[in-house]
Formats: C-alpha cells, structure tokens, sequence
C-alpha cells in the first residue's frame, strides 16, 4: 500500500541506511578477501623466502662440507706426498736398506752362479749318459755281432755233423750191402750144399768127383773167408782210419771253437777293462772336477762368510762407539746441566743483585726513610722475584719447547725405524722365497719367519735354516 507523504522520508532513510550497510558489508568482505588474498600472498612469499634460506642454507652446508671434504683430501694427499718423500729419502739413506739389497743381490748372484754350476754338472752328466748309451749300444752291437757268428759256426757245425752223419749212412748202407752179398753168398752155400746131397744121394759111383768137388768147394769157401776176413779187416781199418780222421777234424774243429770263444771272452774281457778304465778315468776326472768346484764353492763361502763377520765385527764395533758416544754424550749432557743451572743460580743471583741495586739507585733508598725504605726493598725484593720467576717460566718453557722438540725427533726416528722396517720385510717378502737356500748369515731375524708365512717356515726349517741376525 502506498505510504503517506509524511512517512516517505524515514523510509527513504531506512532504505539508505539498509543499502549503506550493505555496501559497507560488501565492503568488509572485499577488505576481509584482499586481507586474506595478501596474508596468503604473505604466507606463500614467507615460504618462497624459507625455502631460498633453506637452500642457501644447504648449497652453503654442502659447499663448506665439500670445502672441508677438499681440504681434508688435500691434507691426506699432501700427508701422502710427504710419507712417500720421506719413505723415498729413507729408502735411499738408510744403511740398513743399502746393506739388504747388497746382502740379497749377493744372495741372487749365489743363486745364480749355483744355477750355473748345477746347469755345467747337468751337461756333464748328459754327455757321461750319452757316452755310456753309445758304449752300451756298441756293446749291443759286439755282443750281436758275435751272436751271429756263433748261430753261423753253429750252422756250419750242424752242416758238418750232417756231412758226417750222412758219410755214416752212406757206410752203413755200404755195409748192409756186404752184408746182404755175404747173405747170398751163404744162400748160394746151401744151394750148394743141397746140389752136393743130392748129387750124393742120386750117384755114388760120382763120390769121389763129389768128394772132389767138396773139397774143392770148401777150398773156394775157406778162400772165401779169408778172403772176406781180409776184406773185413780192410774196411774196419778204413773205417778207423775214416773214423779217427773225423775225430780229429771234430777235435780240430772243438779246438777252433774253444780258440774262437776263448778270443771272443778276451775280447770282451779286453773291452770290459777298457770300458771299466774309461769309466774309471771319467769318475776320477768328473771327481776332481767336483772337488775343484767343491773347492772353489768353500772359498766363496768362506770369503762371504769373512766378509759378514767383517761387516758384523764392524757393525758392532759401530755399536760399540755408538753407546760409547751416547754415553759421553749423556755424561756431558749431565755436566752441562749440572753447569747450567750452576750458571743459571749464579746468574739469577747476579741478577737479583744488579736489579736490587738497580731499584735501590732509582729510588734512592738511602734518602727514604726506615719504613718506606723496607716497603721500597720489599717491593724490589717482588719486583726481582717476579722478574727471576718470569725467567725461570721462560727457562722452563724453553726447556719445555726443547724436550718437545727432542720427543718429535724421538717420534720422527722412531717413524724413520718403522718405515726401515717396512721396507726391509717388503723386500723380504718379494725376494725371501726366491732365495731360500742362498740368503746370507743373518739376514733373517727369529720373528721374520711368521711374517714370511707357514709355508716358508716349513721350507726353512726341512733346509736346516741360518743362524738368526743378533739383532732378533
């Protein structure tokens, strides 16, 4: 409804009121949205700028730990540098390093020259093998040689003992023939016999021409046998005659063969003794060449083993002096500081007196009066004191400042010892097992043979080993 005149203004105001609060609403909440817009501008600046501190904090972080790591490198390089110069100078200065490597390059030349005498030993002993292979095959050769003469005598005996045995059958058959003509003859004899009884028996009246005939007959039969024993007689003469020419020839023949074999026995017994007296004259000689080298061998040794005791009478002697000089060095070191504090007494007393007199005459105490001028005197007497008592701390510093300098050149050679013997059981450990059997009198010490392992030990130990170096 339509408001009336009189009411339009409040309403208007009460609209303008209400659009004023709006606008002064909308207002805060553009202010409270910037706020906000720049706190989280703000905040996410703040964490821009946190994150770069950060990261500055943590490139300077690792570039100071990179700067120290560098540093650090650069230390145990430069540590490293100056351990190898030093072990370098060490090396090449220390006496006992020089006199190990002159002990072990004497050690390979014993090593060597020991090679080269087995390698002469082993030539020789090559050449004694081959002469004994070539006598042993021209024996072989002799003894085949004679084998087949023999096997070729025996065939010719076994062509004679056949000749032979063919001649006694050839006789024999000879014989069988007689034998069997005598057989004949004796069958004949009956024929006849039996014509005779029957010439008898048919015709008595014939008996005196039968008679005859018999007699005559046994006149033919006893001529006959005498005849046959005659024959007889003459073949068994040739047959001993036949028989004892082969009986001879067989003797002949034994005694060619016992001639033979008694020259073949002489003829071995011959190249025995000549083989035994070459043998014989190869022993003696390879015998003196032993002994020669034997010889030669002790004198090297004894003139090595002359020459170490030299070097250890001479380093002992060294010793000797050393703890001699050390001695006196230390007597005299006493002495001076016996005279030293001496002096240092008298000097402080001087001292005391100079300056005592010296304040004295500054403040003139004699013009003082009795209790300002035992105040002045107490207060020099302080002053002096103090003086004397700052002398004495610089005194004590010094020696403090050279004791220390003493402790480091302890240190420093006791470095130096260390790194001696470092290199020397180096040196050891590369050349020890490649000459043992040829290391020189001392060169070892006892503890050295646990550093050199078990397997040098045994080694060591199945050689019967060197006495150890006095120093063990």
């Amino acid at each position: 409804p339509a408001l009336p005149l009189s009411c339009r203004p409040q309403a208007a105001v009460r609209r303008s009121a209400e659009l004023a609060a709006e606008a002064e609403e909308r207002s805060g909440r553009r202010r409270a949205a910037r706020l906000r817009d720049a706190l989280e501008r703000e905040r996410c600046l703040e964490e821009a700028v946190l994150r770069a501190e950060e990261a500055r904090s943590r490139r300077e972080l690792q570039l100071r730990q990179e700067e120290r790591l560098a540093a650090e490198l650069a230390r145990l390089n430069h540590e490293r540098l100056k351990e190898e110069k030093m072990r370098q100078r060490v090396r090449e200065n220390s006496l006992e390093l020089r006199e190990l490597k002159k002990k072990l390059q004497s050690a390979y030349m014993n090593k060597e020259r020991a090679a080269q005498v087995a390698e002469k030993k082993a030539i020789h002993y090559e050449k004694m093998r081959q002469e004994a292979e070539i006598a042993q095959k021209m024996k072989e050769e002799y003894e085949r040689v004679m084998k087949e003469e023999r096997s070729a005598e025996l065939r010719r005996n076994k062509e004679k003992i056949m000749y032979q045995q063919e001649l006694e059958k050839q006789l024999e058959e000879q014989e069988m023939k007689k034998q069997e003509a005598y057989k004949e003859f004796l069958r004949e004899k009956l024929m006849i016999d039996e014509i005779v009884r029957k010439i008898y028996e048919e015709d008595q009246m014939e008996k005196q021409l039968k008679l005859d005939k018999i007699r005559a007959t046994q006149m033919y039969i006893e001529e006959f046998k005498k005849e046959q024993a005659i024959w007889r007689r003459r073949k068994q003469e040739e047959m001993e005659e036949e028989n004892r020419k082969i009986m001879e020839f067989a003797n002949i023949q034994r005694q060619r063969e016992e001639d033979q074999k008694a020259k073949v026995q002489d003829t071995e017994k011959k190249n025995q003794k000549l083989q035994s007296m070459i043998a014989q004259n190869l022993e003696r000689e390879q015998q003196k060449r032993e002994e020669l080298e034997q010889i030669r061998q002790e004198l090297y040794l004894e003139e090595q083993a002359e020459t170490e005791r030299k070097k250890e009478m001479a380093e002992i002697e060294k010793r000797i002096r050393q703890c001699l000089e050390l001695r006196q060095m230390y007597d005299e070191h006493l002495a001076l500081k016996k005279a030293a504090q001496q002096a240092v007494q008298e000097e402080e007393e001087a001292f005391r007196g100079q300056m005592l007199a010296r304040l004295a005459e500054d403040d003139r105490i004699e013009q003082m009066n009795a209790q300002k001028r035992r105040m002045k005197q107490l207060e020099h007497r302080r002053a002096v004191e103090k003086l004397i008592e700052d002398r004495r701390k610089q005194f004590i510093a010094d020696k403090e400042r050279e004791l220390e300098e003493i402790q480091l050149e302890e240190r420093r050679q006791e470095n130096i010892r260390a790194i001696v013997e470092e290199e020397r059981q180096k040196l050891l450990k590369e050349h020890a097992s490649k000459l043992l059997g040829y290391l020189p009198r001392g060169i070892l010490r006892e503890d050295d043979l646990d550093m050199l392992g078990e397997e040098f030990r045994l080694a060591y130990q199945k050689r019967g080993g060197d006495t150890f170096s006095e120093e063990s």
